[in-house]
């Protein structure tokens, strides 16, 4: 899907041509599309359609004619029934006159620029709008970080009395989607850092410090995915150490439990021997087996207090 976008007055509109100063939006785009779009503007169908690869990594790349950004932007997906947290490519192209954005799914980062929700953003100033797209991708990582630790609090609490295997294996899809976080958050430092140095980029002193703010931004957001992953990994280790101790206890329980059911076992396969019943005791005795009963019962009762004693109860 292909969307042109203008903005005049600092009110966005939609177009049905490319003019001058136009925003190209390409939403998961057809060949036919990318075709046409890097026909009518000049541009190699390939870097134009890169973001479309998932293993595309974040760079910079300066063309005749126009310049490639290439970045990583957190996304949600459904993953063994559940939403999960992943990173797409997203793809922006400065021509001349021209900015396009691509990426295979609609975002909330362009999204609040379609639903005129960013204040003083302009498709005319292209550059700055560059820097203000990657300072709400920082933004939406910090807010999914933040989602991120909210699910591992939630997890943590139920560690006393509801902790399932299942709670192991979400802490360890969240430690996943961490370790994808801060990948994809370094590789944006690098192209934010190599937009600092590009002399081509024509920046205005408010663009170099909006591009200041999103580095500090991004290493913000770095250093969160980084704390969250040691917190979630502490919780993760305690989660498990619970469990085995639970287990532990099951296994001393059941322990004890046979070790004190051995005693009438054992003494009633004594006496049902088949031997003279004359060397027997009990054994012409009128109440010899309430008898036989009874001392098993009391050994039985003395072996549990000693265990209780010895917290093996």
């Amino acid at each position: 899907m292909v969307s042109i976008y203008r903005t005049d007055d600092r009110i966005i509109h939609e177009e049905e041509q490319i003019t001058s100063g136009a925003w190209v939006n390409m939403v998961n785009p057809v060949v036919t599309e990318g075709e046409d779009i890097a026909g009518e503007l000049d541009i190699d169908i390939q870097d134009l359609l890169a973001a479309l690869d998932e293993e595309e990594s974040s760079r910079v790349e300066l063309e005749d004619g126009y310049t490639l950004i290439l970045v990583d932007i957190p996304a949600t997906e459904i993953r063994h029934d559940k939403e999960a947290y992943t990173t797409i490519p997203l793809g922006i192209i400065l021509t001349q006159d021209i900015i396009i954005t691509v990426c295979t799914e609609e975002t909330p980062v362009l999204q609040a620029f379609i639903n005129g929700r960013v204040k003083e953003f302009s498709t005319k100033k292209k550059l700055r709008f560059v820097y203000q797209i990657l300072f709400r991708v920082a933004a939406l990582y910090q807010s999914h970080l933040r989602i991120i630790d909210k699910k591992r609090t939630e997890i943590e609490e139920r560690i006393d009395d509801n902790t399932e295997d299942a709670d192991l294996i979400d802490l360890h899809a969240l430690e996943s989607t961490l370790v994808y976080f801060a990948t994809s958050l370094r590789a944006n430092g690098a192209v934010l850092d190599r937009l600092t140095r590009y002399k081509r980029l024509e920046q205005y002193p408010d663009d170099k410090d909006l591009l200041d703010d999103i580095i500090v931004e991004n290493r913000q957001a770095i250093e969160m995915a980084m704390i969250y992953r040691d917190i979630i990994n502490g919780t993760r280790e305690l989660m498990s150490s619970v469990l085995d101790n639970r287990l532990n206890n099951v296994m001393k329980v059941l322990t004890s439990v046979t070790l004190v059911m051995g005693v009438p076992t054992l003494i009633s396969g004594l006496f049902g021997m088949n031997v003279n019943s004359s060397g027997m005791p009990f054994a012409s005795a009128t109440y010899g087996f309430g008898m036989i009963c009874v001392m098993s019962l009391v050994i039985c009762i003395v072996l549990l207090l000693i265990l209780k004693k010895k917290r093996m109860l």
